[in-house]
């Protein structure tokens, strides 16, 4: 089992940046790819960015790929998205997954998400 608790999320004006957190609880965490994902109002709930175990694997949406960077440090348990050059169209809630397996966009574990509000 892992628990998953995303922190960081807030209004921030667009051109801005916000780094999102996620904390796992969980020996296995460092065996765990991990992703990001947003849920915009009225909309699905969406893939933006994931992580392989080891780091080597990475997918980024089309919609970040650019401005937003994903990382992890297992010895903190934590997995960081880190938004540069925020746009209003980014504003959603944003959503914090694991799988023990790097198999994107399927993930077991998920938490319960931060919103993230992009002003014009």
């Amino acid at each position: 089992q892992v628990q998953l608790v995303e922190s960081g999320g807030g209004l921030v004006q667009a051109g801005g940046s916000l780094r999102l957190s996620c904390a796992a609880s969980g020996r296995t965490f460092s065996t765990y790819a991990m992703g990001w994902f947003r849920q915009a109002p009225g909309k699905e709930r969406r893939l933006i960015a994931a992580i392989s175990w080891t780091g080597d694997n990475l997918y980024y949406s089309d919609s970040v790929k650019g401005r937003f960077t994903i990382s992890r440090d297992n010895a903190k348990n934590t997995v960081y998205l880190q938004m540069n050059s925020l746009k209003p169209e980014d504003t959603a809630v944003y959503y914090c997954a694991a799988d023990p397996h790097y198999r994107p966009p399927l993930m077991d574990y998920w938490g319960k998400g931060t919103l993230v509000t992009v002003s014009s």
